[in-house]
């Protein structure tokens, strides 16, 4: 299996707003960047966004590190909770999960790709982790402008 390193950073102006996310993909010498971004979105929806457009962009089934400052999204996989929301059907204290749709496409990379997701602090030394944000930023402030 290849190993894949993906950096991950969503970014959104207001809560909800025009949102961005960016993504890096890394294998041995090769880089890949990614971005994209949303008129009205939240920036756990852009969190999200950025891990599924990695791993969707994978054309083979991969052994991936994914990084990023999202406890939302480290800790839902880390710690189960996303595996206890699709047991229970996406309802949580007797309503819907939010981003239930992000969390499924999710669902169908994580069972393709073996992926190990890895918190690292935002706006810190990683020089990855700051890249991706700044592509994040760069969609955002892109949407605002053609408002």
């Amino acid at each position: 299996m290849m190993e894949v390193t993906i950096y991950t950073d969503g970014a959104c102006s207001g809560n909800p707003g025009p949102g961005g996310w960016g993504a890096i993909l890394r294998y041995g010498e090769a880089e890949k960047e990614l971005s994209g971004g949303e008129e009205s979105t939240t920036n756990n929806r852009m969190e999200l966004m950025a891990a599924i457009a990695a791993l969707e962009t994978l054309t083979r089934p991969c052994q991936v590190a994914l990084y990023s400052d999202s406890k939302y999204l480290v800790d839902s996989v880390g710690k189960g909770w996303l595996s206890s929301w699709e047991k229970a059907g996406f309802i949580r204290k007797g309503k819907a999960v939010p981003n239930t749709d992000l969390w499924q496409r999710l669902l169908v990379q994580l069972r393709r790709h073996s992926v190990r997701f890895i918190w690292v602090k935002g706006h810190a030394e990683n020089p990855h982790n700051n890249r991706c944000d700044e592509m994040a930023v760069a969609e955002w402030k892109k949407i605002k402008e053609n408002s």
